[in-house]
């Protein structure tokens, strides 16, 4: 059996003490006895640390590449080839090289304080949302009873270090990119949670593992999204939300290169540019991997089920192959968005705000009442 992996940010809500965490157990049996108990947990922390950034870095690298592969193909091309030799996997790699050559440049008339400081909060938000996601059925960082009010929550903060970013430039162009992101925000996460609602009522819980777990079947009949009439277009209206909480196209106003420069971005160079592409990836297969657990199954697959039978639930094998599913659909999720920004022109300004309040809110609304008439009445 695996336990919780215990870090910083979620030290209350759950144990960390040696019985109920495996890393602190192995780090106890291995330190010596002088080693001060206080110091494991901080250890532990460590390694939680280390593996959310990797585990991000990771995300991105991968995304970038497909973003870059997927635009190419959508529009008659290749797209990188040669670094890495294979289909140039290694393309990400030499431009994060590149861009820690890059000099940090910093505007003469930049609050250079809050100019440093907003990717470091947007980045940061993003690694506290990841703290509530689960790896596997039986490994994870946290697990939260509110899980996924703790991913939105966290997600939702990005948008302060965004703003930040665009009034500490001191550049017209970045403060129209940021006001245009708080904008966006304040229209689009109300319908997301709104949509996000209906499966909630529907699986009674906002733990990701056990909303997983009750969709647990053979062939994805079981899944959320087939147990209530008004999960599936809840679950349009969330993806519609969740495009403009990333800020992806169509949605893409914030940057908008065509009319800002770049946005908010437009005045950051080297690593501190990456910072903001790192989140925004990072924040598309998260908000994909909210999707996936509510929507579509989890961690649950005939493969998850064979491998269940087969080696035992709870089994090495079984949480792994658990784990690789959910990948998968979190990365399809993500795929999806892709394919998306190449498709779909940019819209107005004027029309996103219309599309979130005179539309996407109401229509959430009705289905959250529907789902919640539904399982009253008739479930």
């Amino acid at each position: 059996m695996w336990y919780p992996l215990s870090t910083v940010a979620t030290q209350a809500a759950i144990t960390s003490t040696p019985e109920g965490n495996a890393v602190l157990r192995w780090l106890h049996g291995i330190a010596p006895e002088s080693v001060p108990a206080w110091t494991l947990p901080l250890v532990t922390a460590s390694i939680s640390v280390a593996f959310v950034v990797t585990m991000i870095a990771l995300i991105a690298m991968v995304a970038v590449w497909l973003e870059r592969k997927i635009s190419g193909h959508i529009q008659c091309r290749y797209g990188p080839m040669y670094a890495g030799v294979w289909h140039g996997w290694a393309q990400t790699i030499a431009d994060g090289v590149k861009l820690l050559q890059k000099e940090d440049m910093i505007p003469l008339g930049a609050d250079r304080p809050l100019f440093m400081l907003a990717p470091a909060i947007v980045l940061g938000a993003i690694f506290g949302a990841f703290v509530a996601m689960p790896l596997a059925p039986d490994m994870f960082f946290a697990d939260i009873n509110m899980g996924v009010f703790f991913i939105l929550g966290m997600s939702s903060l990005t948008t302060i270090g965004v703003v930040m970013s665009g009034w500490a430039s001191n550049s017209k162009w970045s403060l129209y990119g940021a006001m245009r992101e708080a904008a966006q925000v304040v229209a689009y996460e109300i319908p997301l949670g709104l949509a996000l609602m209906v499966p909630l009522i529907v699986a009674g819980t906002f733990n990701l593992r056990e909303a997983s777990a009750l969709q647990s079947d053979w062939f994805g009949m079981g899944w959320l999204l087939f147990k209530n009439p008004f999960v599936f277009p809840a679950a349009i209206l969330f993806f519609i939300a969740a495009l403009a909480e990333t800020k992806r196209a169509p949605f893409d106003l914030p940057e908008a290169e065509s009319e800002l420069v770049a946005g908010f971005l437009t005045e950051y160079s080297g690593i501190r540019w990456s910072f903001f592409f790192m989140e925004e990836y990072a924040a598309m297969y998260l908000m994909s991997l909210v999707a996936a657990v509510f929507f579509f199954g989890g961690f649950e697959s005939p493969s998850t089920h064979m491998a269940g039978e087969w080696f035992g639930g709870g089994s090495f094998v079984h949480n792994l192959v658990a784990a690789l599913t959910l990948i998968v659909k979190s990365m399809m999720g993500v795929i999806f968005m892709m394919w998306i920004r190449w498709t779909l022109p940019r819209v107005r300004i004027d029309q996103v705000m219309t599309m979130g309040y005179k539309y996407l809110t109401p229509l959430s609304l009705i289905c959250v009442l529907g789902a919640a008439v539904w399982e009253a009445l008739i479930a």
